[in-house]
């Protein structure tokens, strides 16, 4: 899918990978950008319509569906992470949480815009992921359970969207300088770098992005013997 004249929603767009998602599709021509957030006033970037929009009020996503009906390419971004392992205390509260905004929003978001992307031709979904999905730690075990779930959902939306034309590009990445990440002490790619693979790999028509060093060499440890996924994340 082109950005050129696209129509585009962007959860979670009032900081860090959102705000460079809405700055790199504005670059590339996009006709439109929503910008969803919670508080629609943080949005400051000139050139998008900004939009209040919780992912886990399901009011919020019926009235954006709504108002929004000319979006070709909807971008799953918004997400939270906590610190902790299954085992500490708060877990079950903490999975709850995370699923709300990492798993149940993308699900919200996918059921209420694929009938508006059909009506226009497809479109596009593209999900922000995390190699977390794929490889754990004590430090974000909880986390990353929630976004295997969001990847799971991912490659099961491709299925069911792929009649009737939309393409679902999953993006994993790792650590990313962000707010989200920030007090981790971990080699860290730019919010605008992993963008721009993403977009790139869009526009290519791909199913899947590795949008950095780390994230490559995960996924290909995934099938090695004993699987990089048997080893704790910070090693």
């Amino acid at each position: 899918m082109k950005l050129d004249n696209a129509t585009v929603l962007i959860t979670g767009a009032n900081r860090g990978i959102g705000l460079a998602f809405a700055r790199e599709a504005l670059a590339r021509g996009a006709r439109k950008v929503y910008a969803g957030a919670r508080d629609p006033a943080s949005i400051t970037l000139p050139g998008v319509e900004a939009i209040a929009l919780d992912v886990t009020r399901p009011e919020d996503v019926a009235a954006a569906a709504q108002r929004c009906g000319d979006v070709t390419l909807l971008i799953n971004n918004a997400g939270i992470a906590m610190i902790g392992g299954f085992l500490a205390e708060g877990s079950v509260d903490a999975a709850r949480a995370q699923l709300e905004t990492n798993y149940f929003g993308p699900l919200r978001l996918s059921l209420a815009f694929a009938p508006v992307l059909a009506s226009h031709g497809g479109g596009a979904i593209l999900n922000v992921l995390s190699i977390a999905s794929w490889i754990s730690s004590p430090m974000l075990a909880v986390y990353g359970s929630t976004k295997a779930a969001a990847w799971s959902l991912t490659n099961g939306l491709r299925h069911e969207l792929r009649a009737q034309g939309t393409q679902v590009l999953g993006m994993h990445m790792g650590f990313v300088d962000t707010d989200l990440t920030r007090g981790i002490d971990m080699a860290k790619s730019t919010p605008d770098e992993v963008v721009r693979r993403a977009l790139d790999a869009l526009e290519d028509g791909a199913e899947e992005v590795l949008a950095d060093e780390v994230t490559r060499q995960v996924k290909q440890g995934l099938s090695a013997h004993p699987g990089v996924y048997l080893h704790n994340l910070e090693r």
